[in-house]
């Protein structure tokens, strides 16, 4: 295998594994979600801004009034995204919020349907219902793990809307083919801080050195390095190996959610997130596809 792909696999392996534990580091740090997210945004702004200005992003021209605009609206709705899925690890579990946030490929479908004009094929359809059905499996197991069950299933509604902004999201950010996408990230952290710091502006600080810890971390690895390293392997992998190495970052939630707060998954749970993450994998290989083809053939 080429050096620049392995290199690029193990960035993405490395990225995939550190946003697995962020659902960890949100709950650990025991602040509101409202000072999470402006923590992250804050410290993420500063690092990303170092990391910027050493790429040489930081130079006029870079960025159009267009982009600029259009990164800023993708930063609302990256901040909502983090704000429902931060709100949904407490009462879902990370493991079900992080599962449930995964079916956020199909709601880009429909996005790019309504508006970029782009065809829902019968396969699309085919495994949009079977997540569907993955879904109903795990709504139908509320109240498991020791949750109440009206505060499960709004965690699965907030864990929902959050794929639905980060589907917004990602739709934007196909206007922004050819940004630098560190700089973009940069300006939607920023947009960030500036939403929520009127806010936090009376909220005291946090006073305790596992919160400021968290907080260091969620900003500065979760946020800089994992975007570094995000995008350095886009660049480096063919895109279906992006996307089947994406889907360490759930598995790694699960294990996570499992020998720290010790939320174990029932039967009808498993089958639910196995299911939403085998039709998010079947939609972006084209699996039904390619064994149509080979039958044919």
């Amino acid at each position: 295998m080429h050096n620049t792909q392995q290199r690029g696999m193990l960035e993405m392996v490395a990225a995939m594994l550190i946003s697995g534990t962020i659902g960890w580091f949100v709950l650990v740090s025991g602040q509101p979600v409202l000072q999470v997210v402006f923590w992250r945004c804050l410290i993420g702004a500063g690092t990303l801004l170092v990391i910027c200005a050493a790429m040489g992003f930081l130079r006029r021209g870079v960025l159009t009034r267009l982009t600029f605009a259009l990164a800023v609206v993708s930063g609302v709705a990256i901040v909502g995204n983090w704000l429902l899925l931060f709100a949904a690890y407490s009462r879902a579990s990370i493991a079900i919020a992080t599962a449930v946030y995964n079916v956020q490929p199909f709601m880009l479908v429909g996005l790019a349907a309504m508006f970029l004009g782009e065809r829902i094929t019968l396969l699309k359809l085919s495994w949009l219902t079977v997540a569907f059905l993955g879904m109903l499996a795990i709504v139908s197991a509320h109240g498991a793990g020791g949750a109440s069950g009206e505060d499960y299933l709004l965690g699965i509604a907030l864990a929902c809307g959050a794929a639905f902004l980060y589907a917004i999201a990602a739709l934007i950010i196909k206007r922004l083919t050819g940004t630098p996408p560190h700089l973009i990230a940069l300006v939607q952290v920023c947009t960030g801080v500036v939403i929520l710091a009127p806010w936090l502006y009376s909220s005291p600080l946090p006073n305790q050195t596992v919160a400021w810890g968290s907080l260091l971390t969620l900003g500065m690895v979760h946020t800089g390095v994992m975007y570094v390293l995000l995008y350095s392997a886009i660049q480096k992998l063919p895109t279906a190996l992006t996307g089947a190495l994406s889907f360490i970052y759930p598995i790694a939630a699960i294990f996570v959610d499992w020998l720290a707060f010790d939320h174990q998954l029932n039967t009808l749970q498993w089958l639910g997130v196995s299911m939403i993450l085998l039709a998010v994998a079947g939609m972006q290989r084209s699996w039904g596809l390619r064994m149509g083809r080979a039958a044919a053939a």
